[in-house]
């Protein structure tokens, strides 16, 4: 989603953060002018329903005026590890099942810690 407020601001002859700031309090919708500015200058991760109501009040528009869709870049398909499926013919890139190490020619084996 590619977000519009500066442009959807400009449109209604709003340069500023302080003059959007007012703008929101005229329709009752009380954000911090750090929390504007963060609105204002970057795309927000997040926002409230509400606030967005209120957002569209003050600036006499609409929820697509603000946010505008953008294609979504296709997902790279996941990288063939070797793990293959029983039965489809291809064989893995490496030992599918742990190898036990070769105990020491000699003797017999440790005792256990006591």
């Amino acid at each position: 989603m590619k977000w519009n407020l500066r442009m959807v601001a400009a449109q209604r002859d709003l340069w500023r953060p302080t003059e959007v700031l007012a703008a929101f309090q005229q329709v009752g919708f009380n954000p911090s002018l750090s929390k504007v500015a963060a609105l204002w200058s970057g795309q927000p991760v997040t926002i409230r329903l509400d606030d967005l109501d209120l957002i569209c009040a003050a600036l006499g528009c609409t929820v697509a005026d603000l946010l505008q869709a953008e294609p979504v870049v296709a997902a790279q398909p996941a990288e063939d590890f070797g793990q293959a499926a029983v039965g489809d013919g291809r064989r893995p890139a490496g030992p599918v099942r742990p190898v036990p190490r070769s105990r020491p020619a000699g003797g017999p084996r440790s005792l256990p810690p006591s």
